[in-house]
C-alpha cells in the first residue's frame, strides 16, 4: 500500500490571478479628466477675455452671487437689510484686471437706482434724475424743469424734494471711499433777481446748498474734492440755451487723476433713469 501511494504522483493546482496590463487600469482615466478640465478651463478664460466689458462684470456679478441672494442677508458687496454702511470692498473679477475701481462704480451706480425709487414721491421726478457712468466717474445729475424742481426758481433755496433726494445720495455715496465734485449749471437766461448777483453766483451756491445736504445725509467732509459754479459755461443743450434742462446740478464720483489718463471708458455704460423730458424752452425770470 505504501508502495502504491510512493508510485502515485501528487498533483498541486496552482491558480494565478490575471492582471490587466497598465494599459488597461483607471489610473489614465484620472490624469486625462485633468487635462480635458483644464483645457475646458482654459477656452473659458480666453472666451471671457474677448467679451465686452458688460459681459465680464456680469459674469463676475454670478461668480460673486450665484443665487443672486446676497442683499437678503446683509452680506453682500452692497449692504442689505441691517448693514451698518460698510465700505464697498474691491471685487475679485475679470474687471479687476483692467481696474478695480470700473467695477466698484458700475455696482454703485445700480445700487444708487435702486434706492433712488425708495425715496418718497420718486415717480414724479424720476425723469429728472440721471445716472451715468462718465470717463470722470459716476454721474449724479439733477435736472430742473420750467417749474423747478430741486430748487426754487432763481434761488439755491432747495424745495422739499431736493433736500430728500440729496439727503438719500449723501447716506449712499458715504459707503465709498471715492471723492465727490459738485457742479452748479445754470441756462443762459440772464439772472435779473438781485443787483450784482449773477448765474455765477447763482450756480455756486446751488451747488454749495448740494454739498450740505449732501454732509446731512452722510458724506464725509475728506470725501468732497471740488464745489463749483459753472454758469451756462457748459450747456447741456447748447442748441436751446434756455432749455430749462440746461439748469442742473451734478455728483460726480470721481476715478482719480491716476485713472483718467489711462481708461477710455468702454460703450454701452451710459445708464439713465431714464433720460429727462424732452426740451422745453425756460419761462420767464430768472433762471
Amino acid at each position: 500500500m505504501k508502495n502504491e501511494l510512493r508510485e502515485k504522483p501528487v498533483i498541486v493546482v496552482v491558480k494565478k490571478k490575471r492582471r490587466h496590463g497598465g494599459h488597461h487600469g483607471g489610473a489614465w482615466k484620472v490624469a486625462f479628466a485633468d487635462f480635458m478640465t483644464s483645457l475646458m478651463a482654459l477656452f473659458l478664460v480666453l472666451w471671457i477675455v474677448g467679451q465686452s466689458s458688460d459681459v465680464k462684470s456680469a459674469i463676475a456679478g454670478h461668480f460673486k452671487d450665484p443665487l443672486g441672494r446676497a442683499d437678503q442677508f446683509g452680506n453682500s458687496i452692497m449692504p442689505g437689510a441691517g448693514a451698518a454702511r460698510p465700505m464697498l470692498t474691491e471685487p475679485l473679477s475679470i474687471q479687476d484686471i483692467v481696474d478695480p475701481r470700473i467695477d466698484r462704480l458700475r455696482r454703485l451706480a445700480n445700487f444708487v437706482k435702486d434706492r433712488l425709487t425708495e425715496v418718497p414721491n420718486f415717480e414724479a421726478i424720476r425723469r429728472q434724475v440721471e445716472v451715468e457712468l462718465t470717463e470722470e466717474g459716476l454721474r449724479i445729475t439733477l435736472l430742473e424743469d420750467s417749474a423747478g424742481v430741486f430748487f426754487e426758481l432763481g434761488s439755491p433755496a432747495p424745495h422739499a424734494a431736493g433736500r430728500t433726494l440729496l439727503r438719500s445720495l449723501g447716506e449712499d455715496l458715504s459707503r465709498v471711499p471715492n471723492q465727490v465734485a459738485i457742479e452748479g449749471h445754470t441756462d443762459a437766461r440772464p439772472y435779473s433777481g438781485r443787483t450784482r448777483y449773477s448765474n455765477w453766483e447763482l450756480s455756486a451756491d446751488r451747488a454749495n446748498a448740494a454739498r450740505r445736504l449732501l454732509v446731512d445725509g452722510g458724506l464725509r467732509d475728506e470725501q468732497v474734492m471740488e464745489v463749483r459754479g459753472l454758469a451756462a459755461t457748459r450747456l447741456r443743450m447748447p442748441q436751446d440755451p434756455y432749455a430749462p434742462e440746461n439748469r442742473r446740478v451734478t455728483i460726480t464720483v470721481l476715478l482719480g487723476p491716476e485713472v483718467l489718463k489711462t481708461l477710455s471708458m468702454p460703450e454701452g455704460v451710459r445708464a439713465p433713469i431714464p433720460p429727462g423730458p424732452a426740451s422745453a424752452a425756460g419761462t420767464g425770470g430768472s433762471p
